[in-house]
C-alpha cells in the first residue's frame, strides 16, 4: 500500500516548488541582475538623501530636503520602531527582486485555495494562473512594487475573514490578524481600498444568505470578531497609517486651500479633480481584452516585423529598411480609449474558460460574491466611460476621491476570476454533480467563448474600424495611407489573438471532455490544465517583462549618474536649492538624486508645491524661484546641458519691510506676482496674532544667518537692533517643525503661501527650527499596545478552547 506524505511535508514541497518556479521565471536573478524598474529608479533618487542620512548618523530622518523644497519621508522608505510586522514582511519576501513578489503572489493564494478546501493539486494550478496573470507581472516590470506587494496579500486577509465565517475561530482570528497587518505594511492603500470594497461585497453576501437561514445573530458575532484582528493590524501599522493621513492632508490629495484655478475658474470640489481621477479610464469594449489579449492592439509600443503593413508602407513613403523596422518595433497600435497603456490585463482564455465553466456548476456563496466583485471592479474601472456610477462614487462614497487610475481596480478581477475558475473546476471533478450536467457546462462554456471568439473573427470590420484617438496626429505626421496599414495591423492582432484563445478553449474543454468520457485520469487532466494555462500565460507576459528588462545590480542601486553640471553644483556646500529644467521638473528625481530640488517624482507631491508650479513656476515667475532660494538651474542649451547661477535668489533667511495680511489662499498666491518679495510678506488673515505690525524699519547691522544645517534641526544665529519679521525659505510644514528662540518654543507661520516666518526680537539670539512630528511617537505607542491586547485575546481564545474541550 502507497504510503501517503505528511500534509505538512505536501505543503512544504508546494512552497519549495512556488519559490524554484519563481526564480527560474525571472532566472536572470541567478546571474547577480536585477530587473529594472522605472519607479523605483525614482524612488531611489527620492529617498537617496535621508536613506544617506541615516547610513552617516545612524538617526532616522523624517524630513528630506532632496525634492519639492522638503516633504517628509513617510512615504519614501521612513522606518518606524516597533514595527515588527514589516520584518515578518522582509523575511517573506528573502528571494531576489521580483521573484520575491512572484513567490508571495503564489503563497497567498494557495493559502486562500486551502481555506476553501481545494485539493492541493487545483490549488497550485490556480496559484499559477493567478501569479502569471499577465497584469501581476507588468506591474513588477515597470515598478509598481508596492501594488504587487497589495495585492500579493488580498487572499490572506479573505482567507482569515472565511475561516472566521466558518467559526474557526483562532485560525481565523491569527490569518486575519497577520494578513491584513502585512496588507497594511504593503503600503498601498489604494489596493488595500479597493480589498475593503470587495469585502463589503462578501459581507453583503453572507449577511443576505444568513437573513434567509436565520442565522442573523451567528451572523454579527462573526463580524463583531472580525472587527478585533483588523482594527489590532491597524493598531500596530498605526505611525505608518497616522503619519500618512496627517501628510496626505498637505498633499495634492488634500485640500490645500485654494478654490480657484489658475485660469481663474472655480476649483473642483473633490481631492483630486473628475478628469485626473479617470484620466486612465477603461475602455468598455477594451474589457474583452481580458479573454483576447491584443484586442485593442495590446500596449501602446507593441513590436511589429517586416511582414506587417504598417513596415511595407513606411519603405513606401521612401524609409530605409532600419527606419521603418526601428518604426514599427515600437508602433502605435493600441486603439483603446486610455491615454498610455503598458499591457493588456490578460487574465488568461484558459482562466476565463474555467471561470464560465464555474458559473454553470457552482451555486454557493463563494459564485456569489465573486461575480458580485467582477462586476463591482469591472464597472467602477471603466471610469468616464460610465461616469454616473464613477460619479456617484467619486460624490458619495467616502475617500473614493483620493484615488486615480480608476482602471487599476480590475486587479480585484485578476484576483477573484482564478478563485473561480478553480472552484469551479474542483466542482467538475466532484461526484455531487451528474455526467449530464457537467456535460452541458462544459458545452455552454466552450459554446460560449468560442463563439464570442467566432464572432470577433468572423465580423471584425462589421463591428470595429480599428481607430484610435490618436490617428489624426499620425495622419499629420505621415498620412492616411499609413494608418490605414496600422488598421490592418491591428485587425490582424485582433485575428490572431482571437484564433489563439478560441485554440486555448478548445484544448481546455477537449481535455476536461476526454476526462469525464474516462480517457485520462484526474491527475492528467490537472497536468495538462496546468501546461495549458502556463503556455497560455507566460508567451504573453515575455511580450512585456523578459530576460532584456534585467541588468546590473549597479544600474538600478545607483540609477543616475553624476555630469558634470551636476559635480560642479556639489562643488558649493552652502545650503541652496536647484531646479533641472532639463527634463520634466516634476516626474523625475534626477535632480533629487544629487540636489535640493524643488522638483521631484512623487503621485502626492506636496500640495501647494504643485500649485507654486501651477501658478507661477510654469508662468516664469522668477520672484517665486529666488524666494525658494534657487541658486541653480540646470537648463538646455544649443550646448547641451549646462548650468545656470541665479545671483538674484534671497537665501536661507532675510528680513520683511513690509507686510501684506490678505484674506485667504486664493489671495496670497494670486500677490506672489504683485509685489515685491523680497521685501514683502504675504500673509493670512488668520496668522495676524502673531504678528504686532504692518511695517518694519530697516537698520544698519540687521542680518540673519544659516549656522547649522541637518534634514531635521536648522540652526540661525541673528543679530537686530528692532523687532523684525524674519522669512525662512524652508517650507511650511506645521505637523513636525517647531521653532524655538534660544531652546524655548516659539509659534512660527505661513509666509508667501509655502515658507515660514518668524516675528524676531531686538537683540542677538538664536533661532533652531527642529523636525519633531508628534505623530510618530503617538504612533509608537498605539503600536505597542496593539502587539500587547493582541498577545492577551489570542491567549484567551486559547484558553476558552481548551476549556471547552476538557
Amino acid at each position: 500500500m502507497k504510503k501517503k506524505l505528511p500534509q505538512l511535508a505536501k505543503h512544504g514541497l508546494v512552497v519549495l516548488g512556488f519559490m524554484l518556479v519563481a526564480v527560474l521565471y525571472f532566472s536572470p536573478v541567478l546571474s547577480n541582475k536585477i530587473i529594472y524598474q522605472s519607479d523605483i529608479a525614482q524612488y531611489i533618487g527620492m529617498s537617496k538623501q535621508h536613506k544617506d542620512f541615516k547610513a552617516e548618523t545612524g538617526e532616522e530622518s523624517y524630513w528630506t530636503d532632496a525634492a519639492f523644497g522638503g516633504m517628509p519621508t513617510y512615504q519614501l522608505g521612513a522606518d518606524y520602531p516597533y514595527h515588527f510586522i514589516k520584518s515578518i514582511d522582509r523575511g517573506l519576501r528573502f528571494l531576489p527582486r521580483p521573484a520575491d513578489y512572484l513567490f508571495l503572489y503564489f503563497i497567498g493564494i494557495y493559502i486562500l485555495f486551502l481555506t476553501l478546501k481545494i485539493d492541493y493539486r487545483l490549488a497550485i494550478l490556480g496559484s499559477l494562473a493567478f501569479g502569471f496573470s499577465t497584469y501581476l507581472i507588468i506591474i513588477l516590470g515597470v515598478g509598481h512594487n508596492a501594488k504587487a506587494h497589495a495585492i500579493a496579500y488580498f487572499p490572506v486577509v479573505i482567507s482569515g475573514i472565511l475561516l472566521l465565517f466558518q467559526k474557526r475561530k483562532i485560525l481565523g482570528f491569527i490569518t486575519l490578524f497577520l494578513g491584513m497587518s502585512l496588507e497594511l505594511v504593503a503600503n498601498h492603500f489604494q489596493m488595500t481600498y479597493y480589498l475593503f470594497l470587495l469585502v463589503l461585497v462578501i459581507g453583503i453576501v453572507y449577511l443576505v444568505d444568513a437573513y434567509k437561514k436565520k442565522e442573523l445573530k451567528q451572523y454579527f458575532s462573526a463580524i463583531g470578531l472580525m472587527l478585533i484582528p483588523v482594527l489590532l493590524a491597524i493598531g500596530v501599522n498605526s505611525t505608518n497609517i497616522l503619519a500618512t493621513q496627517e501628510y496626505t492632508k498637505f498633499s495634492t490629495r488634500g485640500d490645500t486651500g485654494l478654490t480657484i484655478n489658475p485660469d481663474g475658474r472655480p476649483k473642483a470640489s473633490s481631492a483630486l479633480s473628475y478628469e485626473y481621477i479617470t484620466e486612465y479610464s477603461y475602455g468598455i469594449l477594451e474589457s474583452f481584452n481580458l479573454f483576447i489579449p491584443r484586442f485593442m492592439g495590446g500596449s501602446s509600443s507593441e513590436t511589429l516585423d517586416s511582414s506587417s503593413e504598417s513596415y511595407k508602407e513606411l519603405i513606401q513613403l521612401g524609409a530605409s529598411p532600419t527606419q521603418a523596422l526601428g518604426f514599427v518595433e515600437n508602433a502605435p497600435t493600441y486603439w483603446g480609449d486610455q491615454t498610455f497603456i503598458g499591457a493588456p490585463a490578460y487574465i488568461g482564455a484558459s482562466i476565463i474558460f474555467l471561470f464560465v465553466l464555474a458559473l454553470f456548476l457552482v451555486n454557493s456563496k463563494t459564485k456569489k460574491w465573486i461575480i458580485g466583485g467582477v462586476i463591482l471592479s469591472l464597472v467602477l474601472s471603466w471610469g468616464g466611460n460610465f461616469a454616473f456610477v464613477t460619479k456617484f462614487f467619486i460624490n458619495y462614497v467616502p475617500l473614493y476621491d483620493k484615488f486615480r487610475a480608476v482602471s487599476s481596480i480590475q486587479t480585484l478581477i485578476e484576483f477573484v476570476a482564478p478563485v473561480l475558475g478553480v472552484v469551479g473546476l474542483a466542482a467538475f471533478f466532484s461526484s455531487q454533480k451528474s455526467k449530464k450536467e457537467k456535460e452541458k457546462a462544459l458545452y455552454y462554456s466552450a459554446g460560449i467563448l468560442g463563439g464570442l471568439a467566432l464572432i470577433f473573427i468572423l465580423f471584425k470590420n462589421v463591428l470595429f474600424d480599428f481607430s484610435s484617438p490618436r490617428d489624426a496626429q499620425l495622419i499629420q505626421q505621415l498620412g492616411a495611407k499609413f494608418v490605414r496599414a496600422l488598421k490592418i495591423d491591428r485587425q490582424d492582432m485582433l485575428v490572431n489573438d482571437a484564433l489563439r484563445s478560441l485554440a486555448i478553449v478548445l484544448v481546455a474543454a477537449g481535455i476536461l471532455w476526454l476526462y469525464l468520457q474516462e480517457k485520462v485520469k484526474k491527475n492528467l487532466v490537472i497536468l495538462g490544465l496546468g501546461i495549458l494555462v502556463l503556455v497560455d500565460l507566460i508567451p504573453i507576459n515575455r511580450n512585456y517583462v523578459n530576460d532584456d528588462d534585467f541588468v546590473a545590480q549597479v544600474q538600478m542601486k545607483q540609477p543616475f549618474q553624476a555630469q558634470p553640471y551636476d559635480l560642479e553644483i556639489m562643488k558649493d556646500k552652502s545650503h541652496y536649492r536647484v531646479f533641472d529644467l532639463s527634463g520634466s521638473p516634476l516626474n523625475s528625481a534626477r535632480a533629487s538624486y544629487f540636489h535640493n530640488s524643488i522638483g521631484g517624482y512623487h503621485a502626492a507631491k506636496p500640495g501647494r508645491v504643485q500649485d507654486l508650479f501651477d501658478f507661477h513656476i510654469f508662468e516664469g515667475n522668477q520672484a517665486v524661484l529666488n524666494m525658494l532660494n534657487v541658486k541653480y538651474l540646470i537648463v538646455n542649451t544649443e550646448e547641451g546641458v549646462r548650468i545656470q547661477q541665479n545671483e538674484s535668489a534671497f537665501g536661507n533667511a532675510w528680513f520683511a519691510e513690509k507686510v501684506n495680511f490678505v484674506k485667504n489662499a486664493n489671495e496670497v498666491i494670486k500677490s506672489l506676482d504683485t509685489v515685491d518679495l523680497a521685501r514683502t510678506a504675504i500673509v493670512e488673515n488668520k496668522y495676524k496674532q502673531q504678528i504686532s505690525k504692518k511695517n518694519y524699519q530697516p537698520q544698519f547691522g540687521d542680518q540673519i544667518e544659516l549656522t547649522s544645517y541637518t534634514l531635521n534641526e536648522l540652526t540661525y544665529e541673528y543679530k537686530l537692533n528692532s523687532k523684525r519679521l524674519a522669512i525662512f525659505s524652508e517650507l511650511y510644514y506645521p505637523k513636525g517643525w517647531q521653532a524655538y528662540l534660544d531652546g524655548e518654543k516659539i509659534d512660527h507661520f505661513a509666509v508667501d503661501y509655502v515658507l515660514r516666518g518668524l516675528e524676531l526680537p531686538e537683540g542677538e539670539h538664536q533661532i533652531t527650527f527642529k523636525f519633531e512630528p508628534q505623530v510618530i511617537s503617538r504612533g509608537n505607542t498605539i503600536t505597542l499596545a496593539s502587539y500587547g491586547i493582541f498577545i492577551l485575546l489570542l491567549a484567551g481564545l486559547f484558553f476558552q478552547r481548551k476549556k471547552r474541550t476538557n
